[in-house]
């Protein structure tokens, strides 16, 4: 059974940090790229970063510079650092591995003006 569980949403400031993670079940985690979306309402899903087993990102232009992905294959967790977050950060943030259909819970982001 494919997990995964997010972590570390929050409410925050405008200019604030916020570090989201997401733990995975080790059989799906090593060798599947991993990404993570956001979702406000009124819109569709946002593609926010996707990193490949090997490592290599992807951001969205919206996030481009301020956050990071990371993994930890060792764990078997992606890792979203949030910096300079703004009020349009706002929404659900889902861990997913990339191209399957298998997503997290979510987790709430809120960035206050």
């Amino acid at each position: 059974q494919v997990q995964l569980v997010e972590s570390g949403g929050g409410l925050v400031q405008a200019g604030g940090s916020l570090s989201l993670s997401c733990a995975a079940s080790r059989s799906y985690f090593s060798r599947n790229a991993m990404a993570w979306y956001r979702q406000t309402p009124g819109k569709q899903r946002e593609l926010v970063a996707t990193i490949t087993s090997g490592g290599s990102t992807n951001y969205a232009d919206s996030v481009k510079g301020r956050f990071t992905i990371s993994r930890d294959n060792a764990k078997n967790i992606v890792y979203l650092q949030m910096n300079s977050l703004k009020p349009e950060d706002t929404g659900v943030y889902y861990c997913n591995i990339f191209g399957t259909p298998f997503w997290g819970q979510g987790t709430q982001v809120t960035v206050s003006s």
